[in-house]
């Protein structure tokens, strides 16, 4: 693989997105069959799904409390993989009962841009299959506290990254506009923006600001009809098929190692985080996906989206 930049540093990366306290549910067959049949929006295999409130005979029994939030998940890989990473994003008054800042501050993520809100965290349920793959339901939480005044606040900070992740579990309009600032700046962090979920995210993909895409089969399907005057990066993770990526100048494909999965959740939000830290560190767009392909496939060996992170020297070994 190759060298880090000349420097000596790892680059820095910046994270703004959403923050969440994951309750996790194992499902079977059969209880996903039960959900399909009485909520009509419940989501399908590998999808998320934003709600603002859950009807009343909605119940299930939690199995295990994790912290998540892509935007979170995305940053502690970061972190692993070499790169200064800030997070930037909202917690609530109950932040504290659940760790949420101390345990991002634990995996080397700076928290000291993480503004409260007077409203409980981001939450998400994640239904988890038998197979290992899973279904997602998020509620925003203190996430849709982030606003135009907390965004404008962070601009300085976000600035001077190397790359900013993106997703789409916050408010559109307020990243929509530090977007636009910075397509004017010539100094502006490489943007890369998972558009997850897809619903709602068309604004972001009309940036010109926006340099890397890292959908899903599912969300570069909904977006693909939106991407006609979009010149950059697209990175289509595909499960356990090969990443296509596509590129103004061509496309290659890169494919992920053979694993024994235990758990998908997070593994695509691992790899987000590691190519921003990759391409932080000045690595060519091949090395970096090829890079973070590995290390989302081994972040799937464990149970929970950041349990299974690896380090940067754990994937190259791996790797070899």
């Amino acid at each position: 693989m190759a060298a880090d930049r000349d420097d000596g540093t790892m680059g820095r990366v910046d994270s703004l997105g959403s923050i969440n306290v994951d309750h996790v549910v194992h499902v079977t067959d059969d209880d996903i069959a039960a959900f399909e049949e009485r909520y009509d929006w419940f989501p399908d295999r590998g999808r998320t799904v934003r709600v603002d409130t859950l009807p009343e005979d909605f119940s299930v029994e939690t199995d295990e409390l994790r912290h998540g939030g892509k935007g979170a998940n995305q940053a502690v890989a970061a972190a692993r993989a070499g790169a200064t990473t800030t997070m930037l994003g909202k917690v609530g008054t109950d932040h504290d009962r659940f760790g949420v800042r101390s345990t991002l501050a634990a995996a080397g993520v700076d928290t000291d841009r993480i503004g409260v809100a007077d409203v409980p965290t981001g939450s998400a349920y994640v239904f988890v299959e038998e197979s290992g793959d899973n279904r997602i339901l998020v509620r925003s939480g203190a996430n849709a506290a982030v606003d135009d005044a907390y965004v404008t606040g962070v601009a300085d900070a976000v600035r001077e990254a190397d790359c900013l992740l993106l997703q789409n579990e916050i408010p559109v309009d307020p990243v929509a506009s530090l977007l636009a600032d910075l397509a004017d700046d010539p100094d502006r962090p490489t943007v890369i923006l998972d558009p997850a979920p897809p619903e709602g995210v068309d604004p972001l993909l009309a940036r010109d600001a926006v340099d890397y895409l890292t959908p899903n089969e599912h969300e570069y399907a909904s977006i693909e009809s939106a991407l006609g005057d979009y010149d950059g990066v697209v990175v289509r993770k595909r499960g356990g098929d090969s990443v296509i990526v596509e590129t103004p100048d061509g496309r290659f494909t890169v494919d992920p190692p053979a694993v024994q999965p235990v758990e998908t959740t997070g593994a695509g939000d691992v790899l987000s985080g590691v190519l921003a830290a990759r391409l932080a560190a000045g690595a060519s767009l091949r090395e970096a996906v090829e890079t973070a392909v590995v290390a989302g496939s081994m972040a799937t060996r464990e149970a929970g989206a950041r349990n299974g992170i690896p380090t940067l020297d754990e994937i190259r070994a791996f790797a070899e």
